[in-house]
């Protein structure tokens, strides 16, 4: 398979402009991480987001996974719906390695990143417009597996142990992840296989900003506050790309400008 040339955008925490990088992978050593795509989740607009983002990320990981790239489910508390199945067992079945560093969920680090702006970082269990709440919340929660639009192959791995991604990874010699899916504001950032512990862990994280959502009620509207959240990425930890770089087309973008 030839190698594909991506470009990746960063930004400096010194306020210094946005830089693209052009970087040539091989896609049988890259891996894909679908973060929390689940079936439904305990508020309506992050759930209607997930479902209208769902068909573009089935049709980027068809192309990726046909071009020889690991692509790994991570829909956290679900696993014993997966219990038995190829992916699963693949997962399960990979070699242990010892970690480097602690497994484990990772919230915000002083260390190395400026404050998420307020409406970022307010935990509220609501993504819905300021004024117009759903009621629902949790736990416990109503997610029981990964969006059915999104195709798990036999080849492919479903997880939501850090310690599984780290021996998949270990097991084809893999250091470029692209992490996908939601939300970017917590589980994609903190989760024990998600940007921080990738980064953590030695590994050359991309977040696929097209194919993300942030959870949050930005009074300026819900695509300012995805913007915010990919620049503080982009600024602190990982570079991103968009979803046009890894199987054609165009990039995806909500239909909703706003909320």
């Amino acid at each position: 398979m030839p190698l594909r040339t991506v470009a990746l955008r960063a930004r400096s925490a010194s306020g210094a402009p946005i830089t693209v990088v052009r970087h040539d992978w091989d896609p049988a050593r890259v891996a894909v991480v679908v973060c929390d795509m689940w079936n439904t989740t305990q508020c309506v607009s992050a759930a209607r987001r997930v479902a209208e983002m769902a068909p573009r990320m089935n049709a980027v990981l068809a192309r990726l996974r046909d071009d020889g790239a690991l692509i790994v489910h991570a829909p956290a508390g679900c696993m014993e719906h997966y219990a038995g199945t190829p992916a699963r067992e693949r997962a399960l079945r990979a070699p242990r390695v010892e970690s480097p560093v602690p497994i484990d969920w990772h919230d915000w680090d002083a260390s190395r990143e400026a404050p998420l702006p307020p409406a970022l970082a307010d935990e509220t269990p609501c993504a819905c417009p300021p004024g117009d709440p759903c009621t629902a919340g949790g736990p416990p929660y109503p997610w029981t597996h990964q969006i059915d639009a999104i195709e798990i192959a036999p080849v492919d791995a479903v997880t939501d142990s850090g310690e599984d991604v780290l021996a998949l990874l270990a097991a084809r010699g893999i250091d470029d992840v692209v992490v996908m899916g939601v939300h970017a504001n917590r589980c994609v950032m903190g989760r024990p296989y998600g940007i921080r512990q990738l980064v953590y862990w030695g590994k050359r994280p991309v977040l696929c900003r097209d194919l993300t959502d942030a959870y949050h009620r930005d009074p300026r509207g819900h695509r300012h506050g995805n913007a915010q959240m990919v620049a503080h990425v982009e600024r602190y930890w990982c570079p991103t790309l968009t979803s046009d770089q890894l199987a054609g087309g165009a990039p995806f973008d909500f239909a909703e400008p706003t909320q």
